[in-house]
């Protein structure tokens, strides 16, 4: 299981969270959109949220700001973290308006409020783990669509707090991270969507 575990980090890695998140969006709205427009949102989002911020990593990479693109150290997440709020400010004033993706707006802004409260504890010297903060969103943001649709998925809420445990294991196995900083983390990730759930459920 310790060589397994790990993979779980990379699969779940805040990186893919936005799209993952959009492919759930989709994936409830189905017959609302066509085909051609859902590609051109997702390689919209994919530019934006994976390459970008992967470009950004590389750039650090070379001078020597980062060591891992796990990116472990206090210190080394700040710019990360504040790069990625001004991405999702620019996702959500020019790609995902509220009268478009309505649900997909509230969970661009709850992932924003919640990469704000993880920075901020940055400069408190307090570390919350990313990828549970990540997995957390998707899972409260999934089951409120499927709350809100009634779509009567028993399996999907289910996965979804399985790999919540999961990706736990796995950044403890990895040594990445202390229970506190996971339970950190999902408090982060959970908390700013569920306050949205009442806005739009």
């Amino acid at each position: 299981m310790k060589k397994i575990l790990p993979i779980f980090s990379y699969i779940f890695h805040p990186l893919f969270t936005p799209v993952q998140a959009c492919f759930f969006y989709f994936l409830y709205h189905i017959s609302d959109f066509g085909i051609d427009q859902v590609k051109s949102f997702f390689l919209h989002i994919s530019i934006i949220t994976i390459l970008t911020p992967m470009a950004l990593y590389f750039l650090l990479r070379y001078t020597g700001k980062v060591d891992s693109i796990m990116i472990a150290e206090i210190e080394q997440r700040k710019l990360p973290l504040v790069f990625q709020s001004f991405l999702i400010i620019l996702l959500l004033r020019k790609s995902i308006p509220l009268e478009y993706y309505f649900e997909l707006h509230f969970f661009f802004l709850g992932a924003l409020f919640s990469t704000l409260f993880a920075l901020g504890l940055l400069f408190a010297k307090i570390k919350a783990s990313l990828h549970m903060l990540a997995i957390s969103a998707l899972t409260v943001f999934v089951f409120g669509l499927n709350t809100h649709y009634q779509t009567g998925n028993i399996y999907v809420i289910p996965f979804l707090l399985l790999m919540n445990g999961f990706v736990a294991s796995s950044r403890l196995v990895m040594e990445a991270h202390t229970p506190k900083e996971l339970i950190i983390g999902l408090l982060l990730g959970s908390i700013p969507q569920m306050a949205f759930l009442f806005i739009w459920l």
